[in-house]
């Protein structure tokens, strides 16, 4: 090894070690706004679709476009068990005007 490469190697581990602050999340405009519904809206959207929650399409807990509900955080802080609930996602839609999609919170890997 040459006394360059070490110097790299050793700047390298340096830098990695150095705790990098979280960044704060901006919601996209192309990302649509999500909303999550509480336990009765979901058990009344649900009624409404005549459907039950296992034939619904899925999101993880830790999706990002959770955090473009204004609510999600307080949801979060109050460590409220998101799996489960629904979450409503309304995007713009040329030909209906809004087109509304449901998806149900599973838990993410690491069990939120």
């Amino acid at each position: 090894m040459t006394p360059s490469t070490a110097r790299r190697t050793s700047k390298r581990t340096a830098a990695s070690a150095a705790v990098k602050a979280p960044r704060p999340f901006v919601a996209h405009r192309l990302a649509p706004p999500h909303e999550i519904l509480s336990e009765e809206e979901t058990r009344r959207v649900l009624e409404e679709l005549d459907t039950v929650p296992e034939r619904l399409p899925k999101i993880l807990a830790t999706d990002p476009g959770l955090q473009t509900d204004p609510n999600f955080a307080a949801v979060r802080d109050r460590g409220e068990n998101l799996a489960g609930r629904l979450v409503r996602i309304r995007r713009p839609s040329a030909t209906a005007g809004e087109a509304i999609a449901y998806r149900l919170i599973v838990p993410s890997i690491g069990g939120s």
